[in-house]
């Protein structure tokens, strides 16, 4: 889901891109006059800029923040729609080919006050199709001001016939992937922002050198080197700290390697705008995609295995370090964690606590153990390629365990438990044995703990 909040209201969807400061949707409008035009008529911009901000040494010096003038951001936006159409289709290099989107996209400056000012995007039904209002603050930074380009872009190639009721849609993976990915290929030829300072009243431009056509993935690598990249389910149902980065990134270079790889498939960028343009009529964007990427994944699960294996080929490249004694300990401790939610009485609140993989086969079901060991064991396989070689054959130890015990063709007869829970479904011979061994590998690693000087 691409927005972080939103509100209908008079035929409007209000889409906000950072924190809510109650903007109400009757305060927004759709202005026209005094503006700058692109050159394509594609988007019109409005408002000022010059803010107090703008022009402080701190930002004005900072790469990592645009700031933003009327006509140097229609010229920007421009090239931001190149970038997303040569991406998404580069054959053709069109969204849509043949076919020119109808309705405009206003882009609406309003000085900024501090580093941190939300981006409101509004979608609007005309007699043409849909119009897009995206007020932006003169100061942001550069993978903010990107995504909203590509959201707002995403929505116009996605919302195609004004006899829609509602804008539909985009998911968040697919807007901060592609987003990422036009900034991993050079933000400095799509970005365009005022020169910071003068040199004998001339216009000085900061030269910034960077290295392309080598890895695009190579933002990614960096913030993933440390991290384990997000599971399918993760991706698709972001937090709040995610969808603004304050989860390290982890969020954005998991979903710039899952674009990345949907569009190294075979035709994955005809597949990709397939899903765009079955967008407005499914009810979800996951119906989209399982549509639209059906030869790849006959079945929901096949995405999740093709993800899984492609994250283990991802990390296996890696170069970065392997981690130290103490660190490899705490990551494998958190591996070994499930955390849960309980109730100690029925009208009261859920609690958290965290529960061992013994505890898991005792007190659930068949499908909700594989629900909750399959991811279990993609990270327990990821990081044995980082662990310490000690936490290293332990994580294998437990990998192994817990693989046996999930391999349908080593099952015997579910042999029903009755008491005062629902009926768990466990298999007598490999439960028992299963437990013995998670058992044997806990006291294994309290010993690994304890010789390498780093027991908790």
């Amino acid at each position: 889901m691409l927005p972080a909040r939103r509100l209908r209201r008079l035929g409007c969807t209000v889409v906000l891109l950072g924190a809510f400061h109650g903007q109400a949707a009757a305060q927004i409008s759709f202005p026209d006059m005094g503006a700058t035009r692109s050159v394509s008529g594609r988007f019109i911009v409005t408002g000022t800029a010059g803010s107090r901000l703008a022009a402080t040494p701190g930002i004005a010096t900072n790469a990592d923040f645009v700031r933003l003038e009327p006509a140097l951001l229609a010229v920007s936006a421009e090239r931001i729609q190149e970038s997303l159409e040569r991406k998404l289709n580069p054959e053709l290099r069109g969204l849509n080919p043949g076919a020119a989107p109808r309705g405009k996209i206003y882009l609406a400056l309003y000085p900024a006050q501090t580093t941190d000012e939300i981006v409101t995007i509004v979608s609007r039904r005309s007699p043409d199709g849909w119009d897009y209002l995206v007020q932006l603050p003169d100061v942001l930074l550069r993978t903010r001001f990107v995504r909203a380009l590509t959201s707002v872009l995403l929505l116009q190639s996605a919302n195609r016939s004004p006899a829609q009721r509602d804008s539909t849609e985009v998911p968040a993976w697919l807007a901060d992937g592609l987003a990422q990915e036009l900034l991993a290929a050079g933000w400095q030829e799509i970005i365009l922002s005022p020169p910071a300072r003068t040199v004998n009243g001339q216009p000085a431009r900061p030269t910034i050198l960077s290295t392309r056509g080598l890895d695009s993935l190579a933002g990614a690598r960096r913030v993933l080197r440390d991290h384990t990249p997000l599971t399918f389910a993760q991706l698709s149902w972001p937090d709040e700290a995610q969808l603004s980065g304050a989860d390290g990134g982890v969020y954005r270079a998991s979903a710039q390697l899952f674009v990345a790889d949907l569009l190294e498939l075979k035709d994955g960028p005809a597949h990709l705008r397939a899903m765009l343009k079955t967008l407005p009529d499914v009810y979800n964007w996951q119906t989209a995609f399982h549509s639209a990427f059906r030869e790849n994944f006959p079945r929901p699960l096949d995405v999740e295995k093709w993800w899984a294996l492609q994250v283990v080929n991802f990390v296996a490249r890696q170069t970065g370090p392997a981690w130290t004694t103490a660190v490899s300990r705490d990551k494998l401790d958190e591996i070994l964690r499930v955390p849960v939610e309980m109730r100690l009485a029925s009208n009261a609140l859920p609690t958290h606590a965290e529960i061992s993989f013994q505890a898991v086969l005792r007190n659930f079901d068949r499908d909700q153990q594989a629900a909750i060991l399959q991811p279990k064991l993609r990270d327990l396989e990821l990081s044995q390629l980082r662990l310490a070689t000690p936490f290293a054959v332990l994580a294998d130890g437990y990998r192994r365990v817990l693989t046996e015990y999930l391999d349908p063709d080593k099952r015997s007869r579910p042999v029903p438990r009755f008491g005062r829970h629902p009926p768990v479904v466990l298999s007598r011979p490999i439960a028992a044995d299963t437990l013995k061994k998670l058992d044997a590998l806990d006291a294994q690693r309290r010993a690994v703990e304890s010789a390498a000087g780093t027991t908790p």
